[in-house]
């Protein structure tokens, strides 16, 4: 490739951003001057890319929408990063799969061989966990990214986790909602969307895939701050807000000593000396059974004073244990009182 082509290829994988390129920049960038900049402009406009130039001080140039564009220019990290995504896209986001296979399947044929290479190693090596959770319509998506880039009121049915007092109980119920969207964030294999809803006053998080028919009002939303950072913390603290966390309390029969080193640094533990050979823990947990796995783990005899539901959970947990225990040793009884017989 001569040094003319490499120049115009890397000029216009620049000007493939979004964003406007002052002709200085484009020029230091590249290494040449603004003059060359200009005549390599003029080159691309003659191959039919649409390069659109501003004048005066904030001006410069940007490739604009064309009606029929040249095949599009990627980078190798790019080209990787579009084939990994469109992969993950197969697993997340129902009704795409087959658009996403036609679609890699056109850009592997004009990968390079040593990109083929990345790529097919990174999918022989990837199994993807199936049924972890819901995935989410493809089109349901399109439609909330729309209402978020447009402003755009939206209704919708949502399906709860459970039902409401006087409901059956555990059945889900579809509720109405008219809500001002803001931002969707992918969490792993869930999506949520971040709104203001309009009947309650205030903003809440929706998993997407519990929205069903949402429909476009045709009112444009009035401008809200999030009084968060970022869409993406508020849904981290609505999630921890919305798990159940169990208080516990229980006595070790161990030095404090020891069992701060048992417990290592997880934080939200409070360890009190009662004597030489106990102590007191307070610790949180969103889950009984870490809770119970954790005491177990620390290798001595304790007491639960607190909750009272982990007392009885861990009653049963003996309890299954014990059963399994004898059950494995109830064959080899047999076996040993038919030999002796």
């Amino acid at each position: 490739m001569s040094e003319t082509s490499a120049r115009l290829l890397k000029l216009l994988s620049l000007l493939q951003m979004p964003r406007e390129w002052p002709g200085s920049e484009l020029a230091e960038r590249l290494g040449v001057s603004p003059r060359t900049i200009r005549r390599d402009i003029d080159r691309l406009r003659d191959l039919g890319y649409p390069v659109d130039a501003t004048r005066g001080a904030v001006g410069g140039y940007r490739l604009g929408a064309g009606a029929a564009m040249p095949p599009l220019l990627l980078d190798d990290d790019e080209a990787v990063a579009i084939t990994v995504g469109l992969r993950t896209a197969t697993h997340t986001v129902d009704g795409i799969e087959e658009a996403a296979v036609r679609a890699l399947a056109k850009l592997e044929q004009v990968l390079p061989s040593r990109l083929r290479h990345r790529v097919s190693v990174l999918g022989s090596a990837t199994v993807p966990l199936q049924g972890y959770s819901p995935g989410v319509a493809a089109e349901h998506l399109t439609v909330l990214a729309a209402a978020v880039a447009g402003r755009d009121q939206l209704r919708f049915a949502y399906r709860s986790a459970s039902g409401r007092p006087g409901q059956e109980p555990g059945r889900p119920q579809d509720t109405q909602r008219l809500v001002e969207p803001h931002r969707l964030v992918p969490t792993g294999r869930r999506w949520y969307l971040v709104a203001y809803d309009n009947a309650r006053d205030d903003w809440r998080t929706f998993r997407v895939d519990r929205i069903r028919d949402p429909q476009p009002t045709g009112v444009r939303a009035p401008f809200r701050s999030l009084p968060f950072e970022d869409a993406a913390v508020y849904v981290t603290r609505r999630l921890s807000e919305l798990a159940p966390l169990h208080q516990a309390v229980a006595t070790l029969y161990a030095p404090a000593s020891e069992i701060e080193d048992r417990l290592g640094r997880t934080g939200g533990d409070e360890l009190e000396e009662l004597s030489e050979g106990s102590c007191r823990l307070r610790t949180q947990a969103d889950s009984l059974g870490w809770l119970a796995f954790r005491l177990v783990s620390l290798g001595c005899r304790f007491v639960v004073h607190e909750p009272p539901a982990l007392v009885a959970y861990m009653r049963d947990l003996g309890a299954r244990a014990t059963q399994s225990v004898d059950d494995c040793e109830q064959p080899s009884s047999r076996r040993t009182i038919s030999d002796a017989s």
